[in-house]
């Protein structure tokens, strides 16, 4: 599909007020978006560390108990995507949003009052489940208040800020473990809950962009058998299922990596946060330039594919650290994590432009839920399934892993262009380049 010299120039615009002027950008729905996003990404990076400390050491329940609790709230997650997209759909993607973001807001501050397992149970299933839902539906606000030419660049963006939110909240909950008292440990539980609650009362208040307005006259809504569409449309599926393999690799730096510094390497035990500041400072740096390459379908293939290409010689890197003196070994593993930046930023900016562009743009929530409900799946199997492989095998466990993500990387491209040759009724064309896109 060719773009005519006017809506080149009004793209031009839109990435232009996408960009940052000053410490903000100068678009002011993606300000909004911003100052959200950091508020958010604050608390989180507060709460994530103490976590399940609070839980083991001041409420004094059993950390397996714990581990499991949590299993089982991420399930309740994987499943509430769908449900709440279908809403965001029929009642608006922003008010289903305010309304998950201010129960997980409450949910979270019910942790406070947790004093049995069994209460544990419930406020995390709440909690969790509500926060994974409002990030499906996060996906679907972005459609609905962003401008197609720019949403892409500007998920990017976000997730940069959310970076620096995290690592700065990361810092402050260090003075919590410090001070290692239950009224530090409320303290930071309350803050985060507000650090939901306060967002959702501004997230209704952003604007719809203009294609969206267009889309919502009283003629243009999805038909009504089509609405449940993206949980029986079979390409997209196989495309959200890909993404799903590709997200396992943020359980390398979490769980993968320090089990494997530990139990396998020579190098100090440091080396794991050294891993994980250089992930953060690389992806604030590159993510938004990486999106910037990958904003149309063709180039979302090719990410894609060089991401589980990168990601399975990340995969090779690290197995060699385990035979290296300790200097070698931080300077393989800090290379590895190197390597698997690149792929991150790349399946990133790939899977958010094929999850709106491969979507039917009348029922983004349905399909951005199906589509987050994925990648929870992905997060959720991740831990599992690096310590049955890389953990318990060492060398061959890595070639497995690398073997897994090369080829879900590369059979992104045969999976988008059968969602094309059955895209015909989402009323949208895919550009002509894709049948011939190569990795």
């Amino acid at each position: 599909m060719t773009t005519t010299p006017v809506s080149q120039g009004s793209d031009q615009r839109e990435r232009r007020a996408t960009r940052a002027g000053g410490l903000l950008p100068a678009d002011p729905v993606l300000r909004a978006a911003t100052v959200l996003t950091a508020v958010n990404s604050l608390g989180n990076g507060l709460y994530f560390p103490l976590g399940i400390l609070y839980f083991t050491r001041i409420i004094g329940l059993d950390a397996t108990a714990v581990g499991l609790g949590m299993t089982v709230a991420g399930l309740v997650g994987v499943v509430s995507g769908v449900p709440a997209g279908r809403a965001a759909d029929r009642w608006g993607a922003r008010r289903i949003g305010a309304v998950l973001w201010g129960g997980t807001g409450l949910a979270t501050a019910a942790y406070a009052l947790v004093h049995s397992y069994a209460g544990f149970l419930v406020t995390a299933v709440c909690a969790t489940g509500l926060m994974t839902a409002s990030r499906a539906v996060q996906g679907a606000v972005y459609a609905d208040v962003l401008p197609a030419a720019t949403r892409v660049e500007a998920r990017a963006y976000l997730r940069m800020v959310t970076n620096v939110g995290m690592g700065l909240g990361g810092t402050l909950g260090a003075v919590a473990l410090q001070l290692d008292t239950r009224g530090a440990y409320i303290t930071v539980i309350l803050l985060n809950a507000l650090s939901f609650a306060g967002p959702a009362l501004l997230l209704p208040r952003l604007p719809l962009a203009s294609h969206v307005r267009e889309r919502t006259a009283p003629d243009a809504a999805a038909p009504a058998d089509g609405r449940w569409r993206a949980v029986r449309d079979l390409p997209f599926l196989a495309v959200t299922v890909l993404n799903a393999v590709l997200v396992v690799q943020y359980t390398l730096s979490e769980v993968g990596l320090p089990l494997w510094i530990v139990e396998r390497t020579q190098a100090p035990r440091w080396t794991a946060a050294l891993l994980m500041v250089v992930n953060c400072v690389l992806v604030a740096l590159l993510q938004v330039r990486a999106a910037r390459r990958a904003s149309q379908v063709p180039s979302a293939v090719r990410a894609m594919g060089w991401s589980g290409l990168l990601l399975a010689a990340a995969c090779a890197v690290y197995a060699l650290s385990a035979g290296l003196s300790p200097v070698w070994a931080v300077l393989s593993l800090t290379a590895g994590a190197v390597v698997q930046v690149f792929a991150e930023v790349l399946s990133a900016a790939g899977g958010w432009t094929l999850g709106y562009e491969l979507a039917d743009a009348r029922a983004h929530g349905v399909y951005q839920g199906v589509f987050g409900a994925g990648m929870s799946a992905g997060m959720m199997a991740g831990p599992s399934l690096v310590t049955v492989t890389a953990i318990a095998h060492g060398t061959v466990g890595w070639a497995v892993l690398g073997v897994l993500f090369a080829v879900a990387g590369l059979a992104v491209s045969p999976a988008v262009r059968w969602a094309a040759r059955d895209g015909a009724w989402r009323g949208e064309s895919v550009p002509e380049p894709l049948a011939g896109s190569a990795h």
